[in-house]
């Protein structure tokens, strides 16, 4: 089944957007610069998406979606709980490399959408959330589900302050320790009490 020509558009306004809020952030980049950026009317942009908080939640979502399947062929792979961690801040450091790094879409949305209740706030919580229960279901094999809950969470704290330092020209150092911490929480967390 081929894609129709409609979502094909919409598909292109997202990725294009997505583009426009790595590099400007989501206020300053205007609905009229997606418009053009795109080169679609008016009317198409707003049939797709009636407002713009709507577009960045699928932006948000998208780049989630393509984050997952990433991690989700890791998680195929027939190796240890550990290995699979260490394979997620592994990415992590790959992407730390990359020319189009900017930091985390997801933490820049949340300094510009502080709202709790605001759509866009509730999008960068499901994307960290989503990444916090991945490694706990990850852990859960291999510890009680308390101390996998908080392996989990501590990990999150540790790639989001990695990031945070990459972002700051400072990611190798960052992930490296980041990587170790990581692989000593588990390993204290797999020890009985």
């Amino acid at each position: 089944m081929t894609p129709s020509p409609l979502s094909d558009k919409r598909q292109h306004v997202v990725e294009t957007a997505y583009a426009l809020f790595k590099r400007s952030g989501f206020h300053a980049t205007g609905i009229d610069r997606i418009i053009a950026e795109a080169d679609v009317a008016k009317m198409t942009m707003y049939r797709h998406f009636p407002s713009k908080d709507e577009l960045i939640v699928e932006v948000l979502d998208y780049r989630a979606r393509r984050f997952d399947d990433q991690l989700d062929q890791l998680a195929r792979e027939g190796i240890t709980p550990e290995q699979k961690i260490a394979k997620i801040f592994d990415w992590h450091g790959r992407w730390f490399h990359r020319p189009d790094f900017h930091g985390c879409l997801f933490a820049h949305a949340l300094a510009e959408f502080g709202d709790p209740q605001h759509p866009v706030f509730k999008a960068v919580a499901r994307q960290k959330d989503g990444l916090r229960q991945r490694m706990q279901s990850i852990l859960a094999p291999v510890m009680p589900r308390g101390r996998a809950e908080s392996a989990a969470a501590i990990l999150l704290m540790l790639i989001e302050g990695a990031t945070l330092m990459a972002q700051m020209g400072q990611g190798d150092l960052a992930i490296r320790d980041a990587r170790k911490a990581a692989l000593d929480i588990i390993a204290a967390s797999r020890r009985p009490q």
